[in-house]
């Protein structure tokens, strides 16, 4: 685990319930600042009440959440999220162009500015000659790549996913995979990723965390010690993925017995 002061995130001590009823109980956790770190686990197991106070959305009832250093009593915009409906995180009467836009007038970029911006990020994102469809108009691997474009004009340092690409077919959900590991090698953010996708997880990942429901509290911490750039197929056909895998699907299966 990472010191605390080489840490983005800092989980200390932090618990959570809703209605008396037990969500997170004492969950400690570090994120190093550049990491990716994958959260797996079974239903009900407070993976996304996890992300969404490291975004500043939900308080803990105990212990503290910090985020470059800094209690987090509220949202940042240097922490940016993805979330996995892509449908709803758009505004449909925005182009693709406009949609990223708003992240941009939120900041108060100077109008002169934003054009420019804008069509660099739709290019990194892979839509570079999109930037004039309407959210209904765009597949929606293209309307998740907007959702990320729209995040990255943040400049965020800290990168936040809530099963991004899950409602995504197995095709443009591994060309996102690829292209998200290339923008963050590109730009250093910290990725703190929920998925229920193991071998997502351990694709993507520096370490895997697998959280324990009722409540929710950590069982195991994985290093992935995978070779990177990271390929579909190459890596996936390594012994070492493998093991990785098998290993996260003994701790659910036993974790959801």
């Amino acid at each position: 685990m990472n010191t605390s002061n080489d840490a983005a995130i800092v989980f200390d001590r932090v618990s959570l319930a809703y209605g008396g009823r037990p969500i997170i109980s004492d969950l400690s956790l570090d994120v190093g600042r550049g990491e990716i770190v994958c959260i797996i686990g079974p239903s009900g197991c407070g993976k996304t009440t996890a992300l969404r106070m490291a975004g500043g959305l939900v308080r803990p009832l105990d212990g503290t959440v910090r985020v470059l250093g800094e209690p987090l009593t509220e949202p940042r915009r240097d922490v940016a999220i993805v979330f996995q409906d892509y449908g709803k995180a758009l505004l449909p009467w925005r182009t693709a162009a406009a949609n990223v836009s708003l992240a941009l007038e939120a900041a108060g970029t100077p109008r002169s500015e934003r054009p420019e911006r804008i069509r660099t990020l739709l290019a990194k994102v892979g839509l570079a000659s999109h930037e004039d469809k309407y959210p209904t108009e765009m597949s929606g691997g293209m309307q998740q790549r907007i959702q990320i474009a729209r995040c990255l004009a943040q400049d965020p340092a800290v990168l936040l996913m809530d099963e991004p690409f899950g409602a995504l077919d197995a095709m443009t959900r591994q060309g996102l995979q690829d292209e998200m590991l290339s923008i963050v090698a590109e730009t250093g953010a910290t990725v703190f990723f929920v998925t229920h996708d193991l071998e997502e997880a351990v694709y993507l990942g520096d370490r895997v965390i697998g959280l324990l429901p009722n409540p929710g509290r950590i069982g195991i911490d994985l290093k992935v010690d995978l070779p990177r750039p990271r390929d579909q197929l190459e890596t996936r056909e390594m012994p070492e993925f493998l093991r990785l895998r098998r290993t996260l699907f003994d701790f659910i299966e036993k974790a959801e017995a």
